[in-house]
Parts: structure tokens; C-alpha cells; sequence
């Protein structure tokens, strides 16, 4: 196994498709074609690891009677990459390229067998995975939403809205994330387009202004040419019991929730999805679902929308226009989760009662989103996918946190 941590190795780990995306490689090690029995290289890249294929791969090389005689998983240094692809630093994808391959593990597996040089490379397919022929690893595993793909993220700036927007480019997805701070969602963008390679135009919305709302599609369809996903994050939230919620702030909920999932759709309608189609994908919440206390606003809010999910998922769908909902639950490292998570010996006893036994991350949402707004989805329409480890099944409901707010002001 030491071979495949040296100089002469670890270059041919690293080589295949210069551009971040889902890919696998071969290269022989040793001999060439003349060989009659040789030994190759393959590397399953970040995105496969996370993806858990690995045994997908080793399992169609057994099939073929190849026989496996080294693997390891390794982190490839950022020097490493940076000595293999020198050539490519002045790129504008360079950034993007070293942000890919250093995003996780890699798992390298030499593998031996008669003309296993040839046979691995028609096993993986075409380079460029789009093009991948099914039967290939990567035509049957690789994951796009297809090539320049646009898609317009409300709430994209930061949190869970960010991190959609980050995978979807990473899948070759160009973005428009909208926020009402401009400032902020700009940095985001530099740092999206940075760390992909793809264009993210950032935009200041307020969802609850149906003029903001057309001003900023317009701008967007003058950009791109086109919108072919809308990914409704934006959304506001706080603990707060009914009996001390006051009338606006229900009010102002329901109107960021609600009536801006409608305002953004009904715009993105007329603009563009009823001639040419598209994807729709609202981030919900199973907070509705059997009654949770401290939100009767964002659980009345949500709930509304996976209604309004239904209704328009019968309606559009003639004109080829998909609706969906997406209801994460627990997630790590968001605004709400530090917000309403409470404090860390609840969090640990309420993480304890979700049947997976931890709360999300991020990017397990984010993937699930990519899967409603690309072709692996393209008979899902009406649909609420639930991402929460099975918690609202059994999360705590603690009656006793009404106690806590029975003092407080009221909002």
C-alpha cells in the first residue's frame, strides 16, 4: 500500500477531469497496452466517498473477474494537487478544482486482471459524465442537474439556503440567491462562485414586495436567459407561545413564509414557468404536522405551504412545472438550530429521541433538494420529503417550556 502514497503514485491518484465534477479515473501503474496482465489505478473522488459507492465500485471490478490488491482512503494534500495541476492555476475554475478534490477523502483501489487497463477505462466512461453511457459507473451514478441549469434561491445567503446553493453548483448549476441584505448575500456569491467555478448573480429582495420580487427575476432572466429551478429558503422564526404572540408578528411570519413562497412562485410563473417549465422546491417544515408548542406561527406558516405545494403541483403540472416540498428537520449549524435548539442538555436529550441518533448537517438538505429539482425526480411532483432522521415521529414535545415564556413580553 505504500506505493500509492508516493511521488509517482499520487499524481496518477489525482489525474482524470479537471473540472469539480462527480468523476472517477483510471490509470494503469505499471506496463502498458501490450500487457497482457496489468495492474490500474482508480480513485473514487470526494463526492463518491460521500455518496457511499465505493462498494458499487469494487463490486462491478469483481464482477469482472479483476482482482483488488491495495485501497486506502487518504485527504490528497492541497501541495500535492497544486504540483499536478500547475498548469492550471491561472484557470478560472483552478480555485474551484483544488475547493473539490480537498472537500473530502478520496478512496484509491489498484486493481489487477488481464487488460484491466482498457476494460476499467470502458467500465468508468466518458470523461465528462454527461456524456457517460448508462451501464458505465459514471453514467449510472455520476448526478447532475444538468449542465447550466439556473436556479433562483430565495433565503440563499446564508444557512441552509447557502448550502443548496453550493451543491447545485457544484453540479455544474449556475444561481441567482437573493436575500434582503445586499452586502451579505454579495459576499456570499464571491465566495460561491470562488469555491465552484459557476456564476452567482446576488440580488437584494424583500419576498413580501411583489415588485422587488419581479425586478429581481427580471434581472436574473436578463443575466442567464432563463430560470429553471426556484428553490423557495427564505424564512423567518422565533419561540414564541400563542398566548403572548402578538397579532403582527403572526402576521409578519406568515407573510415571509407564506405569502412569499406564493409572491415568488406566482412572478416566476408568469416570467417564465408557464411557457417553458421548471422546478419548484419550498423548504417547509414538519412543525405542522402533529402540533409543536412555542410555533403556532412558522407551524401554520409551513404547513400552508406544503398545502400550497399540492394545490399548485395539480395546477402547473400541464405545463410541465414540478412542486415539491422539502421539511428538514434538526440541522446543525443554522440560524434556527441555535435559536430554537434550546439549551445544549436539552438538545442532547432531544437528539437522543430521533431514531438516527443525531441531528443533520447542511448538506444532507441540500443533497436531498438536488434530488427534487433534478431528472431523478422527474415523475415527484405534489410531494413532501421529510430530511430529519425520522424526529418528528419522536421528538419531544415539552409542555413545559410554556412556563418559561409566561413572563415575557409579548411579541
Amino acid at each position: 500500500m505504500g506505493g500509492l502514497l508516493g511521488r509517482a503514485a499520487l499524481p496518477a491518484l489525482l489525474s482524470g477531469p479537471r473540472v469539480p465534477a462527480p468523476s472517477l479515473l483510471a490509470r494503469p501503474s505499471s506496463g502498458g497496452s501490450s500487457w497482457t496482465r496489468e495492474r490500474t489505478l482508480v480513485a473514487v473522488k470526494p463526492d463518491g466517498v460521500q455518496r457511499r459507492l465505493v462498494g458499487d465500485v469494487i463490486q462491478r471490478f469483481e464482477r469482472r473477474g479483476f482482482k483488488l490488491v491495495g485501497m486506502k482512503m487518504l485527504q490528497a494534500p492541497e501541495r500535492v494537487l497544486a504540483e499536478h495541476y500547475h498548469d492550471l492555476q491561472r484557470k478560472p475554475f483552478y480555485p474551484a478544482l483544488i475547493s473539490y478534490m480537498t472537500s473530502g477523502p478520496v478512496v484509491a483501489m489498484v486493481w489487477e486482471g488481464p487488460n484491466v487497463v482498457c476494460s476499467s477505462r470502458a467500465m468508468i466512461g466518458h470523461t465528462d459524465s454527461a456524456e457517460a453511457a448508462p451501464g458505465t459507473i459514471r453514467g449510472d451514478f455520476s448526478i447532475h442537474i444538468s449542465r447550466d441549469k439556473v436556479a433562483f434561491i430565495t433565503g440563499g445567503g446564508s444557512g441552509i439556503g447557502f448550502r443548496i446553493a453550493e451543491i447545485f453548483m457544484r453540479h455544474g448549476c449556475h444561481t441567482i440567491i437573493a436575500s434582503r441584505s445586499l452586502p451579505r448575500v454579495s459576499k456570499s456569491a464571491t465566495k460561491l462562485a470562488a469555491a465552484t467555478g459557476q456564476r452567482c448573480l446576488p440580488l437584494s429582495l424583500d419576498v413580501r414586495a411583489i415588485p422587488a420580487i419581479t425586478a429581481a427575476v427580471d434581472q436574473a432572466l436578463k443575466e442567464f436567459g432563463k430560470i429553471d429551478i426556484l428553490v423557495n429558503c427564505a424564512a423567518g422564526n422565533f419561540l414564541c407561545p400563542a398566548s403572548a404572540l402578538s397579532f403582527n408578528a403572526f402576521k409578519t411570519v406568515m407573510d415571509i413564509d407564506t405569502l412569499g413562497t406564493f409572491n415568488t412562485c406566482r412572478v416566476l410563473y408568469e416570467k417564465f414557468f408557464r411557457d417553458h417549465g421548471g422546478v419548484i422546491v419550498n423548504i417547509t417544515a414538519t412543525l405542522g404536522t402533529r402540533g409543536q408548542v412555542l410555533q403556532v406561527h412558522a407551524g401554520s406558516a409551513k404547513a400552508a405551504v406544503d398545502a400550497m405545494t399540492r394545490h399548485l403541483a395539480v395546477e402547473w403540472g400541464p405545463q410541465n412545472i414540478r412542486v415539491n416540498s422539502l421539511a428538514p428537520g434538526p440541522i446543525s449549524g443554522t440560524e434556527g438550530f441555535r435559536r430554537l435548539g434550546g439549551p445544549q442538555a436539552s438538545v442532547s436529550a432531544k437528539t437522543l429521541a430521533i431514531p438516527l441518533q443525531r441531528v443533520g448537517n447542511k448538506t444532507e438538505v441540500a443533497h436531498s433538494a438536488l434530488y427534487l429539482a433534478s431528472p431523478l425526480a422527474s415523475y415527484v411532483t405534489g410531494a413532501v420529503l421529510v430530511v430529519d432522521g425520522g424526529a418528528w415521529l419522536t421528538y419531544p414535545n415539552d409542555i413545559k417550556l410554556l412556563g418559561d415564556f409566561a413572563s415575557s413580553a409579548k411579541l
